[in-house]
């Protein structure tokens, strides 16, 4: 099942209010972006390139998103949010008899594997040596399992026979495997299908703690 969270421009009608017309330009441009991070990688990624991919003017990319950095900064806010309203609306349209937290994994790790998330291990993995893009980056691993904590309170509450107070500890474990997970599996496509066994393994586990 895909997951779709990259920005969406809206739909192109008769006449626009400059709003509307602003919130279309600054979806495009920040379409392009994840793109580009993930096609092209962090070094490849210019304002140039993006652009030209959201078939904007220069003068009109400058004019939303000055620098490269504004750019990533503007869809690090998006994609964070857009990733978790993505990951609720999947997990509503499943079947009932998947309305449990092994659907709710494989979810996930469908998630981790959509552009938008590729883009975000792209940065975080490029920030270690880019001192400007780290100091941007540097509480990721604080707001994307916050969003997983309260996702999870949202969908599974008092489901769980374990103490309130492990369940974060819990759920920063399995951010930090999907994590390890996906670099996994942007190298080899899980070729040998060992990351299909890890989740598997993962899932069960998950079932004896939380019941369907």
């Amino acid at each position: 099942m895909s997951v779709p969270m990259t920005a969406t421009a809206p739909p192109a009608t008769g006449r626009r209010t400059q709003d509307e017309r602003r919130s279309r330009t600054r979806a495009l441009l920040l379409d392009a972006t994840v793109a580009c991070l993930v096609e092209l990688g962090w070094t490849g990624t210019s304002t140039t390139e993006v652009a030209r991919r959201a078939g904007v003017s220069r003068g009109a990319q400058q004019h939303h998103y000055p620098t490269k950095m504004a750019l990533v900064a503007a869809a690090l806010e998006h994609l964070i949010e857009a990733q978790r309203r993505s990951f609720e609306d999947a997990f509503a349209a499943l079947p009932p008899e998947q309305h449990n937290v092994r659907g709710a994994l494989d979810l996930l790790w469908d998630v981790f594997r959509q552009p938008p998330a590729k883009a975000l291990l792209e940065l975080a993995i490029a920030a270690r040596t880019d001192e400007e893009l780290r100091a941007l980056c540097r509480d990721l691993n604080e707001r994307i399992p916050r969003v997983i904590v309260s996702t999870f309170d949202r969908l599974f509450p008092s489901s769980t026979a374990l103490p309130a107070d492990a369940v974060p500890t819990l759920l920063r474990a399995v951010y930090a495997l999907y994590v390890g997970l996906s670099v996994q599996n942007g190298l080899d496509d899980d070729a040998h299908g060992h990351q299909r066994a890890v989740l598997t393994q993962l899932k069960t586990a998950a079932r004896l703690l939380i019941p369907d």
